[in-house]
């Protein structure tokens, strides 16, 4: 990797924030398009955060707080991305379905989404199915990403989809869902396109689905 990536890269390992920041203005100094930035040292480590997490060598905190250094990065980035046209690896909306207050699981899913390159369209939590609907329609996502943590809301994931079919919007998305009490069985049984035991796994489910 470029010497001047690799302290980027790091920084968003150890969860560095005030490192990865001055890095990435340091490597804009230097003329480093902001594409290069992202795909070479973002991406890369949050892959990597991914990977430590899945082995078990990282936790939900170091998880954390890598996705807060790379928002941190990403914050600098993102109006250059647009000015230089740097499109997104796709568009997901993502919620807390409705009657579901929680949202830690949630943001911590859209954080990978978003060091994996996809465009966040965050609609918090007790999320209506007409507002994931309306997501959609307004903001031409490519993929719909449902969290539950509770067992009674979980028939939630179901209302969403039926509305989204009623909207005759289904064709035009991928649906993914996840959640303590959802399982790769409940996500086949109401039509979901696949399941994430976690946000590592979210991410790399969606860039398959987008792939």
């Amino acid at each position: 990797m470029d010497s001047t990536l690799q302290p980027i890269y790091e920084g968003i390992l150890v969860g560095d924030l005030l490192a990865v920041t001055e890095s990435v203005q340091a490597a804009l100094a230097k003329e480093v398009e902001p594409g290069t930035i992202l795909h070479e040292a973002l991406i890369p480590a949050m892959d990597e955060v991914g990977r430590l997490f899945e082995e078990g060598e990282y936790f939900v905190p170091e998880m954390l707080i890598a996705a807060r250094a790379m928002k941190g990065g990403l914050a600098i980035l993102k109006p250059l991305l647009v000015d230089a046209d740097v499109k997104p690896a796709g568009k997901v909306a993502i919620g807390t379905v409705q009657g579901d207050l929680h949202d830690i699981g949630k943001n911590l899913v859209a954080m990978m989404l978003e060091g994996a390159g996809f465009e966040i369209y965050d609609l918090g939590t007790d999320v209506a199915a007409e507002k994931f609907v309306n997501a959609i329609k307004e903001n031409e996502v490519d993929i719909v990403a449902m969290s539950a943590l509770l067992t009674t809301t979980m028939p939630r994931m179901d209302t969403t989809i039926q509305a989204i079919r009623e909207a005759g919007l289904r064709d035009k998305v991928k649906i993914i869902i996840g959640g303590a009490p959802v399982t790769a069985d409940h996500a086949q049984k109401i039509g979901a396109d696949g399941y994430a035991p976690d946000a590592s796994q979210a991410a790399s489910l969606a860039k398959r689905l987008v792939a």
